[in-house]
């Protein structure tokens, strides 16, 4: 899908922008990583991932298929002081060009609703993290106050018509919660869970084992 990256920027960097701290302290939370690497996956602009980078230690990778939106990263990076700490990633999530086991957190918001083949994405996801890693990918606006605030901008925009609402809901609903769930069992991933309630929207938590798993009928150590 062709995004305007001018449009979408201005967007983000108005109407959403209190959304990125909020989930920022989320994604620390759940997931107790502040150290290492993290891949911003179809990372826009890069404003989540400049927030989880200002409040941990993590180096970032920032990742997205659209040259105009990695030049509006780039910016972002600028602004947020990240240079040293941050580098940006031409590709998609079919095919990530990383090493396997290199990436603590991966993170993403938004672009997930986007991805052509979930499988391959969860698989791929899967090969980049580290022992130990974990995933905070999904949708979600910080909290059910500010999701409300966005949801009457974005039908101001849209000159009183609620499109956004509505997708809004189709996103973050239960079938679609259900659609990720299949996706993520036809990947052959089972060691994941799903936060998904009103105020923090639908997220994907996959965890990567933090040691080797030992094959029960050979006794030998593998990944899983």
């Amino acid at each position: 899908m062709k995004i305007n990256a001018k449009q979408f920027d201005a967007i983000a960097r108005t109407v959403f922008a209190p959304v990125y701290p909020v989930i920022a302290e989320q994604i620390i939370f759940h997931t107790g990583i502040t150290r290492g690497t993290c891949l911003d996956l179809g990372c826009g602009s890069g404003y989540l991932g400049a927030a989880v980078a200002r409040k941990t230690k993590l180096d970032m990778v920032f990742l997205d298929q659209s040259p105009e939106m990695l030049k509006l990263c780039a910016r972002t990076i600028d602004e947020n002081g990240l240079r040293g700490r941050a580098g940006l990633l031409p590709g998609d999530t079919g095919s990530i060009a990383l090493p396997d086991g290199s990436v603590d957190l991966v993170i993403s918001r938004g672009s997930i609703f986007f991805w052509e083949d979930l499988p391959q994405a969860f698989r791929e996801i899967k090969r980049v993290l580290a022992p130990g890693g974990k995933t905070f990918i999904g949708g979600g606006f910080g909290n059910a106050l500010l999701k409300q605030s966005i949801r009457l901008q974005m039908a101001e925009r849209n000159q009183g018509k609620d499109q956004f609402g509505q997708k809004m809901r189709t996103n973050l609903g239960a079938e679609m919660r259900n659609r990720f769930e299949k996706n993520l069992h036809q990947a052959g991933i089972s060691n994941y869970s799903i936060l998904h309630d009103e105020d923090i929207g639908l997220w994907i938590m996959m965890e990567q084992p933090a040691t080797p798993a030992v094959n029960k009928e050979t006794g030998c150590i593998g990944a899983q």
